[in-house]
């Protein structure tokens, strides 16, 4: 049943509204299929990509037509769709890039919006995929123009991302490599900026409106997922609402605005964020060419429509591209995408539109493990973190409501619980990098959320660099410092932001010790790090955080260590007094 309170859609169920959705544009456009299993919208003709760049993008519904409405020759090669205003499953994201790889494609390249979710599920399906030989890369799209002060999460992704999926898309089908792309996307994306208004917010399907705005008024800099905006005010005429926006998105007292001066050559995007009138629109449209043409600005395409919506949002954004005759041409050049739109003659019926997902390769948990002379030593080293982490659940519980949700302790206790299942049934390989690979697939399984990602990312990058033969303390050291890497690079977080990273960083610091110390001297240098540890958790309590979910609590309130900070500090002194005991 519906909730009658919340506001009316034209849907069967809230459950089923995405499938259905897809299922819809697959079944409407020829050149589309899906991907059995899997909320992942392909080319048919994936036989095509062979010796090509594929281009897989995606995010949240309630975005439509992004993204499954640009896949096509000359743009996208496959879109994976999360739940509305939800981040698609890592596990979607990875069988979407295996498919593009099995089919041939050189290469694979990711289009990112600038989202904490997005950055860690895509980032993770990209670092699993080159684990398994696939040339991965990602451009994250961060075009945002509201902020005159970006926060540390950065400027959002927002209608931009369709320029990119355009210019990226022309340059694979004209056989460009994976890094020439790459390198072009991230130029361009220098000279792109968006902006939006709205006169309305947006309701998830089954929920009550995003936020309250009061007949009369309109909402400046807001996002594509109902988040308010910078600046509220009284509903104007479409000329001065144009003239406002270009002229905040082009402020240069504004660090993310677009530098613009007479002369240039723009690319003109009215975005209809989803219940604006034709009408409407085109009236915004004429205001926009008129406001840019009067400073100067050379409008060298306009194009007006819903490209990237808002669910039902009565609003309207504006991007602006500058452009080059290069540029240009790669604009113009001809796509399949039928929200380009470039619709299909193909028949609906007697199509067979599902494509078989590829053979996916076991889960690392499931796979049967031979021991070796490591084997007892890191059983031992995961019996005691799980143990400390159950202690440790109602303490790190404690800590996170003072800045979170209050479960985390809840949701480590689950990973330690999920591994010591795991024990019961299974030898620990002998290979640590298989261990490490064996971890990573559980907490991604079963811890959750943005730890679950985050430990999952840590485990995933280091295992590579503990195979079979390179097990000493400099492999070690090499395995820390690449996992703690990854953490940084696609969760957004740095030391001193009061997160994690606060006990891990100066611990794997100091573990580099170990590429020139002697064996001797190794668990001097163990030691050190879990001091190092410990005292970085300790001194999150006097740290305000710029990342994760305590940041949104004012500082005076938040005084205690990151719980976050005090897990991993727990789990390093585990390991060490393990391995103290084997002495």
């Amino acid at each position: 049943m519906l909730n009658m309170e919340a506001q009316k859609k034209l849907i069967n169920s809230v459950d089923c509204c995405v499938e259905e959705a897809l299922c819809g544009l697959v079944r409407a456009s020829g050149g589309l299929s899906l991907l059995k299993g899997h909320r992942v919208v392909l080319r048919s003709d994936l036989d095509s990509l062979k010796g090509k760049v594929g281009l897989l993008s995606g995010g949240g519904s309630g975005h439509e037509p992004a993204h499954g409405g640009y896949i096509g020759a000359g743009m996208l090669s496959a879109a994976v769709a999360g739940g509305v205003f939800a981040s698609p499953p890592p596990a979607s994201i990875l069988a979407a890039i295996l498919t593009l790889h099995q089919a041939g494609a050189s290469g694979v390249l990711l289009i990112v919006k600038n989202y904490t979710g997005d950055r860690l599920n895509f980032g993770l399906a990209a670092e699993q995929a080159r684990n398994q030989g696939v040339a991965v890369d990602m451009v994250i799209v961060a075009e945002d123009c509201a902020f005159d002060q970006p926060s540390k999460a950065g400027r959002r992704g927002l209608c931009g991302t369709v320029f990119i999926h355009k210019l990226a898309g022309a340059l694979a089908e004209e056989g460009c490599s994976l890094d020439q792309i790459v390198s072009k996307m991230k130029e361009v994306l220098k000279g792109i900026g968006t902006l939006g208004v709205s006169l309305s917010p947006c309701s998830v399907p089954g929920c009550l409106p995003s936020f309250d705005l009061p007949p009369g008024a309109m909402e400046l800099g807001l996002g594509i997922h109902g988040e308010p905006g910078i600046k509220r005010s009284k509903v104007a005429s479409a000329d001065e609402v144009v003239k406002m926006m270009v002229d905040h998105m082009t402020n240069p007292d504004s660090q993310s605005h677009l530098p613009l001066k007479s002369g240039d050559g723009v690319v003109l995007c009215v975005n209809n964020l989803g219940a604006l009138s034709c009408l409407e629109m085109a009236v915004v449209t004429r205001a926009a060419i008129t406001c840019l043409e009067s400073r100067g600005v050379v409008v060298a395409r306009a194009m007006s429509g819903p490209f990237m919506t808002s669910l039902e949002m009565a609003g309207v954004s504006l991007t602006l591209m500058k452009v080059d005759p290069e540029t240009l041409r790669l604009f113009d050049t001809k796509t399949s995408a039928p929200a380009w739109p470039n619709l299909s003659t193909a028949a609906v019926s007697g199509r067979n539109y599902v494509t078989e997902a590829p053979v996916m390769i076991t889960r690392p948990q499931d796979d049967k493990h031979s021991q070796g002379p490591l084997s007892p030593v890191m059983h031992k080293v995961l019996d005691k973190i799980c143990s400390t982490l159950l202690e440790k659940q109602e303490e790190l519980n404690s800590l996170d409501r003072a800045s979170g949700d209050g479960d985390c302790g809840n949701t480590h206790a689950q990973a330690a619980r999920a591994v010591q299942e795991w024990l019961q049934d299974h030898v620990v390989p002998g290979c640590p990098g298989r261990l490490l690979s064996v971890l990573a697939g559980l907490v991604e399984e079963k811890m959750g959320g943005s730890s679950g990602a985050l430990y999952s990312l840590f485990l995933t990058a280091a295992a590579g660099h503990v195979t079979e033969g390179k097990t000493n303390g400099a492999a070690w050291a090499a395995a820390v410092h690449a996992g703690t890497q990854a953490m940084r690079r696609y969760g957004g977080a740095d030391p001193g932001d009061r997160t994690m990273l606060d006990a891990l960083c100066p611990a794997a610091d100091e573990l580099m010790k170990l590429t020139t110390a002697p064996p001797a001297g190794h668990m001097a240098v163990l030691h050190a790090a879990v001091e190092k540890a410990a005292a970085g958790a300790e001194a999150t309590r006097d740290l305000t955080a710029r990342a994760g979910r305590a940041s949104y609590i004012a500082a005076e309130r938040v005084t205690l260590p990151d719980p976050g900070a005090v897990a991993v500090a727990a789990m390093l002194r585990a390991v060490i007094e393990t391995l103290a005991e084997q002495k």
